[in-house]
């Protein structure tokens, strides 16, 4: 290839390094700052596969760049993590020149660092969306992509780790830096990308991908929504929010908003619609309880029931519970139920139960004190009641928090942090939240039978709260292997499908532990069915 027209190539972007990359794969050229942008020398580039410049972790995502290109096409840029640097990134845009026997030419640059590798969950994705948004160079929109049968391929049953890494690499390559990717709903997915391009180019990328791949009979579509109209970055989630709702129950067959102002007026229109359904369900008490059984691993017994509350026949709450917190009704949800938990107590005598609260109920005086002179008309309660701290709302002021929690202890309650490992403020709440138990989150305790890293992140955590003098409960206890591995860590209470599922009247025998053990398998089933 003539000189002259290498450089002609390169001419499309400027950059740090310029490389020329073979159809097998190997560096044919290179020239600029080979050092500075890989941590090689030019002259040390050539030869070399592009796979050892880059961390493995981006090698599906490069693969679908270089395999979605078409003679006189470019992609990218995506972002990249070098080969052996903790914290080096590189910024990639590639072009494949007609008539240049398979080569793909490339310019790199030094960048800063990225946001999460793979697909994003749901909240992490439309948190670093809104995030792009606001410092992005270009236009951006919201690109919804549909692989209509991609769940039931071949590859996906034979093989499916390489089929995720697969399909993470083809979306990621056709993203603004390669990142902000997620899944929407079973075979729909959603990323941001510029403006640049029609949103048809996507669909036929990712086509191509999965079609080199070998993966058939898949059909690709694309439409977008131009992220324009929003200032906040709390309307640019809201808005996005709508949009993924709106595709994971619809899909592509229905109209999407013209752009993102759209989307937040009728984002808008829904939450008012939403609020005033769930402020009359909190009023009228349009919800259940659901009590879900705890025992102490020493003896067995029934020691307290977990209150859960359920709204209709819908599945989790937790969608419910997110949104009393944006709209700002959890704490009369948290009273309501409060409440209702207290008629509980009143009506069984011998029943002891844990009620959850929210951290922005917590931090609120109106709550506390209705919580305190509520238990104060009933002194029955005393010793009966455990309040759950949630971390589905952060609190930023512990100190604060922790003087509301000592006042519920001196009006007889104990206190429990919920889901401790789930969230990054965990210890810094144990830190500084004086407490009774901690309950530890169940991820920890599912593979903890199998030792490694969760079994020594348990055993330490039990020993830590042993010193502060705080009990540990084990949840999502499921089977005897996992209770026998939790009672040898010296946790104190387990909670989980192996004791029974939570239901509308609480369980008074004591020989539960037994009997659940007993019913161990069925249960470990009907989990897999129901949740």
């Amino acid at each position: 290839m003539p000189s002259a027209h290498r450089f002609l190539g390169f001419g499309f972007a400027a950059a740090d390094l310029l490389l020329e990359i073979r159809a097998d794969g190997q560096v044919s050229f290179a020239l600029g700052a080979g050092e500075a942008v890989l941590g090689v020398k030019d002259r040390a580039l050539g030869g070399r596969s592009w796979q050892s410049l880059f961390d493995p972790e981006d090698h599906p995502m490069v693969e679908a760049l270089f395999a979605g290109l078409g003679d006189g096409t470019r992609a990218g840029p995506v972002v990249l993590k070098v080969a052996g640097k903790a914290t080096g990134h590189a910024s990639l845009t590639a072009i494949r020149l007609p008539q240049n026997d398979g080569a793909i030419s490339c310019a790199l640059s030094r960048a800063s660092g990225r946001g999460a590798s793979g697909l994003q969950s749901r909240e992490t994705f439309e948190a670093r969306a809104a995030e792009l948004m606001s410092g992005a160079s270009q236009e951006l929109e919201l690109a919804f992509v549909e692989l209509a049968g991609l769940s039931g391929s071949a590859a996906a049953a034979e093989d499916p780790a390489r089929f995720q890494a697969l399909v993470a690499g083809a979306l990621r390559a056709q993203a603004y830096r390669g990142e902000a990717a997620t899944e929407v709903g079973p075979d729909r997915y959603a990323l941001v990308r510029g403006r640049d391009e029609p949103t048809d180019v996507v669909a036929q990328r990712i086509a191509r991908v999965l079609a080199d791949a070998g993966v058939t009979k898949v059909q690709t579509t694309a439409a977008a929504v131009p992220m324009t109209g929003v200032e906040t970055r709390k309307s640019t989630v809201q808005a996005l929010r709508y949009a993924l709702n709106l595709v994971f129950k619809d899909g592509l067959a229905h109209a999407l908003p013209g752009d993102l102002s759209q989307a937040l007026d009728e984002a808008m229109r829904t939450a008012l619609s939403n609020a005033g359904a769930l402020g009359a369900a909190i009023k009228h008490r349009r919800f259940t309880l659901a009590y879900q059984p705890v025992v102490s691993l020493e003896s067995g017994e029934l020691h307290h029931h977990e209150v859960l509350v359920r709204f209709g026949s819908n599945g989790s709450p937790f969608p419910t519970i997110r949104m009393a917190e944006e709209m700002d009704l959890i704490e009369p949800l948290d009273m309501a139920i409060l409440e209702e938990t207290l008629q509980a107590l009143q009506r069984d005598p011998a029943l002891v139960l844990a009620v959850n609260v929210s951290g922005r109920s917590l931090m609120r005086d109106s709550y506390v004190d209705g919580a305190l002179e509520l238990l104060k008309s009933r002194p029955w309660a005393n010793g009966r009641l455990m309040f759950e701290l949630t971390e589905s709302a952060a609190v930023e002021d512990l100190a604060a928090a922790d003087r509301r929690l000592q006042a519920l202890r001196a009006a007889g309650c104990e206190v429990c942090l919920d889901d401790f490992g789930a969230g990054a403020a965990s210890l810094a709440y144990l830190q500084q939240l004086t407490l009774d138990l901690v309950k530890i989150d169940g991820r920890y305790i599912r593979d903890l039978a199998h030792g490694g890293r969760e079994a020594t992140f348990v055993k330490h955590l039990v020993n830590m709260c042993a010193e502060l003098k705080v009990r540990t409960l084990a949840e999502m206890v499921e089977t005897p292997e996992a209770e026998d591995a939790a009672r040898r860590a010296g946790v104190h209470y387990a909670q989980g499908w192996l004791y029974g599922r939570a239901r509308e009247a609480p369980a008074n025998d004591v020989s539960i532990g037994a009997r659940g053990r007993a019913r161990a398998g069925a249960l470990a089933i009907r989990s897999a069915l129901d949740r």
